[in-house]
């Protein structure tokens, strides 16, 4: 199945070349590249379920739990949100926190854009997260934009091309970064891997800053805008077992929020008590929402852009 939307963000900029390219020459390369970046490619229409006709088992229905303005208590989950604000002037960086105790580790999903699996495939976190009842949820690793990496989801394979540094959160609430191209999504699973993310770096393993991460460069692919220097930004953290603290740095506003580099969100994770930490697709992607409501500001601008995934706490 596939359909071709109006793009926006990352992909406009992917649209525009390819227009341009359709002025200079009718060649086949303006077709590869609205295939490739532009058009929908649907590999599974209704991915839940998917996962409940793949899935051994996974989370029970979660209980009744209490929310207000900026936390959320539950029998098997509790999630505090907060806004932070460092420096000033055009230096001044505006982040917000979302720690995440689990008493489950499963109570932590991921959900699809539209429930679908593919590439190419976005919706707004908010619109994901609502979709998913999810009290909390933060964007994902935009899986949908390459086609490689290990996806992991509530305990199904989706996909097994490995090809970078990821997460792996495992059932029994330990959370491991790993090397992709040295396993197989179904070692991962029978080890009991729950949920991968396949973005990185790693900033911190074993309560250190990871070296050399300010160089590195996840992707290369057409309109993708590097991830060095200050910026938006989305990270997980974890601080023990089952606890866990969720990070979205805006960015690229300069007076309200300038963003931090590689280096300085993983000094921040590990202010915040994170061992472990990896860096998740940010950019005009960095998007916390708890409780409906939209809770940074992306870019200044306060619009979503739409992302492929999110991580989730549901309701």
């Amino acid at each position: 199945m596939q359909r071709l939307r109006l793009p926006k963000g990352r992909i406009a900029r992917i649209v525009v070349g390819a227009v341009t390219a359709l002025v200079l020459t009718a060649g086949g390369g303006t077709a590869w590249a609205l295939d490739r970046y532009v058009v929908d490619h649907v590999q599974i229409a209704d991915a839940a379920a998917y996962e409940a006709a793949q899935s051994s088992g996974g989370a029970d229905s979660p209980g009744d739990g209490t929310v207000n303005n900026s936390s959320y208590t539950s029998a098997d989950a509790t999630v505090t949100v907060s806004e932070h604000t460092t420096g000033s002037g055009t230096a001044t960086v505006t982040y917000y926190v979302a720690d995440v105790q689990l008493g489950d580790a499963t109570r932590l999903r991921s959900a699809f854009a539209n429930n679908e699996f593919g590439t190419n495939i976005v919706e707004n976190t908010s619109a994901i997260a609502a979709d998913n009842n999810a009290v909390f949820a933060i964007n994902g690793d935009y899986y949908g934009f390459r086609d490689t990496g290990i996806v992991i989801r509530n305990g199904v394979v989706y996909r097994d091309t490995g090809a970078r540094q990821g997460l792996a959160f495992y059932r029994d609430g330990t959370v491991k970064v790993y090397d992709e191209t040295a396993t197989t999504a179904k070692q991962l699973l029978a080890g009991g891997v729950w949920n991968t993310l396949s973005f990185g770096p790693a900033l911190l393993q074993d309560g250190q800053l990871v070296a050399g991460i300010d160089s590195v460069e996840v992707d290369t692919n057409v309109g993708n805008h590097s991830i060095q220097g200050a910026q938006p930004r989305t990270a997980v953290g974890v601080v023990d077992t089952n606890h866990l603290v969720f990070v979205v740095v805006d960015g690229r506003s300069p007076g309200y929020s300038a963003g931090l580099t590689m280096t300085g969100l993983a000094q921040l994770m590990q202010q915040l008590g994170a061992k472990t930490a990896y860096n998740l697709d940010g950019g005009g992607s960095s998007t916390m929402v708890f409780n409906g409501r939209l809770v940074n500001n992306p870019l200044g601008k306060g619009n979503e852009r739409g992302t492929s995934d999110i991580l989730y706490v549901e309701r």
